[in-house]
């Protein structure tokens, strides 16, 4: 089944509504005219017997003799749609006058005739509608008369009928007039998403450049081109990202292959002693060891950057994983007579495992890179909303340029040392992994031929932090 057009929807949604409102507008107009109609008529029949009223409060006498009684005819008579009937004030009511045409079902008018006008509307065998008004008058030698007067409403039925033939003329127009506005209004409404369709059918993994323009979109479509463009931004940049690591990792898997290769090919160029094999398979063992290390760490940063499940964390206490790390590094310090210093307190929620990974990482560079009897410090301290863990070392520093892509993949900022140095250039970006994972940072300052430090931000747990604003409390007080 072939889907329905969004505008083709939205149209017939607008036309069935617009068909209802028009129908009900058109229902309460025809009532609100039949009403009005009715108190128009009423209102009529009123004055006209306000005035026969006038007219029979100065008769005297029988009322079809006299003045008066000829200017209540002339009352009635050019009006072919009224019709008047008097009769006496008896048990048994006899007609005294009678102007326009004769009417039945009068009798019934003149027996619940009373002192005030009453209303009346019916129907006669022919289906003609009238509208009837009795009142008691009182004459002038105080005897009363019984007055009927009766209004044809044929005038106002072929209104009504020809206002609704013309609304059921009408509607047809206006409801195709009413689907055609909602399909423009609809299509005009919807057309910037073909701004949409052209940017989507021009993306793909090789250009991911292609962004929606804001410029005239209405405020719904212009937060959702925002969010677009923000997606396609994080793909390009991942992509990015994915395409340098990738060549970052064939570079660095390169260089040890090829030296394996090149060794094994050499040595079986001929026949070598024994020694030689043996020197040769212990440097493979070495290059085959820093693959090895390359492919850990990228296992490692795989791991945390998307963890298969939630790591559960615990109390850390930030001092002793820092001792702890300081004393599986103190032998090579001490082949630099480099001291290590740890100072500080500070108890944090994350994974032991982890914590040290990361300090083991930050300390491992600090002693590589620092001078012959210098001292490297990692201090913790504790503050309001976070604890802080940095290591300082002395040494040539790193220039600015360098310090935002530190934390990337595989950059070196001397990268034939890092090498020789065995590094695998993963050790930086593993760290901040580490802290991401544990919804902390990782920042770096130096100074040249001063001082290097990198500060890991560890977010306080709840109970650490109220502890704290208690002290701070308590210490203003």
């Amino acid at each position: 089944m072939k889907p329905t057009r969004l505008s083709s929807q939205l149209s017939l949604s607008v036309a069935l509504l617009g068909l209802i409102l028009v129908a009900l507008l058109s229902t309460l107009a025809y009532f609100s005219l039949s009403r009005q109609l009715d108190s128009i008529a009423e209102q009529s029949l009123k004055d006209k017997l306000q005035q026969i009223r006038h007219g029979m409060k100065e008769v005297t006498t029988h009322p079809e003799v006299g003045d008066q009684a000829h200017n209540i005819r002339d009352l009635i008579k050019g009006h072919d749609s009224l019709s008047l009937a008097l009769y006496n004030d008896s048990s048994s009511p006899r007609e005294i006058m009678s102007v326009g045409p004769t009417l039945e079902h009068l009798p019934f008018f003149i027996q619940n005739a009373s002192e005030t006008i009453g209303f009346e509307h019916w129907r006669d065998t022919q289906g003609k509608q009238f509208l009837t008004a009795s009142q008691l008058i009182l004459r002038k030698d105080g005897s009363r008369i019984r007055a009927v007067l009766t209004l044809e409403r044929t005038a106002d039925q072929a209104l009504l009928r020809a206002y609704v033939e013309s609304t059921l003329i009408a509607l047809p127009f206006v409801l195709v007039l009413i689907a055609a506005g909602a399909w423009w209004i609809a299509h005009r409404g919807l057309s910037s998403l073909n701004q949409f369709r052209k940017v989507a059918e021009r993306v793909s993994t090789q250009d991911l450049s292609h962004r929606l323009p804001l410029d005239n979109l209405p405020q719904e479509l212009r937060e959702l081109a925002n969010g677009i463009n923000f997606m396609l931004h994080r793909l390009d940049s991942g992509v990015q990202q994915l395409s340098q690591f990738s060549d970052d990792l064939a570079h660095e898997l390169r260089s040890p292959i090829t030296n394996l290769i090149g060794k094994a090919q050499v040595t079986l160029s001929r026949e070598r002693p024994p020694e030689e094999y043996k020197l040769v398979l212990e440097n493979c063992t070495e290059e085959l060891g820093r693959v090895t290390r390359i492919v850990s760490d990228m296992l490692f940063l795989a791991h945390v950057s998307h963890p298969a499940a939630l790591i559960p964390f615990e109390p850390i206490a930030l001092h002793k994983e820092a001792e702890k790390v300081a004393e599986l590094f103190s032998l090579t310090a001490e082949e630099k007579d480099i001291k290590l210093n740890v100072s500080g307190y500070a108890t944090i929620n994350g994974d032991r495992l982890m914590v040290q990974r990361a300090i083991s990482n930050l300390l491992s560079n600090a002693i590589r890179h620092s001078p012959e009897g210098s001292r490297i410090d990692i201090d913790i301290i504790a503050g309001a909303k976070n604890a802080t863990l940095a290591v300082s070392n002395p040494g040539t520093g790193i220039p600015p340029e360098h310090l935002p892509k530190l934390f990337e993949r595989f950059y070196r900022v001397d990268r034939g040392r890092s090498r020789a140095d065995g590094g695998t250039g993963l050790g930086l970006a593993i760290v901040r992994s580490i802290m991401s994972l544990h919804q902390g940072q990782v920042g770096v300052s130096s100074i040249a031929d001063q001082t290097t430090v990198f500060t890991l931000y560890f977010p306080l747990p709840q109970h650490a932090i109220e502890q704290a604003c208690r002290s701070v409390t308590e210490e203003t007080a």
